[in-house]
């Protein structure tokens, strides 16, 4: 087995959405918070980008919803924050 830059990449985005997950259970970061839901969209980009090249169909099938979920989560909360008082 090698070990190519989109593994590496791929690792990246593991560590990302890990490290937001524990952050997020030892309350040092909000979920409600943007950095949260940018480091787990980008954690889920970084490892579909490692999916593109060792495909598999699951992973790519999470990781799509993950961003998108994460996407969602940045839109709500800068429509909370910007609303008209």
């Amino acid at each position: 087995m090698s070990y190519e830059w989109h593994d590496i990449v791929g690792n990246i985005g593991v560590s990302f959405i890990i490290g937001t997950y524990i952050l997020l259970q030892l309350e040092r970061m909000d979920s409600e918070s943007y950095l949260y839901s940018i480091l787990n969209a980008l954690g889920a980009f970084f490892v579909i980008i490692s999916l593109t090249y060792d495909f598999n169909l699951s992973g790519i099938i999470v990781e799509s919803f993950w961003v998108g979920i994460s996407l969602v989560g940045l839109i709500r909360q800068w429509r909370l924050r910007h609303r008209p008082t």
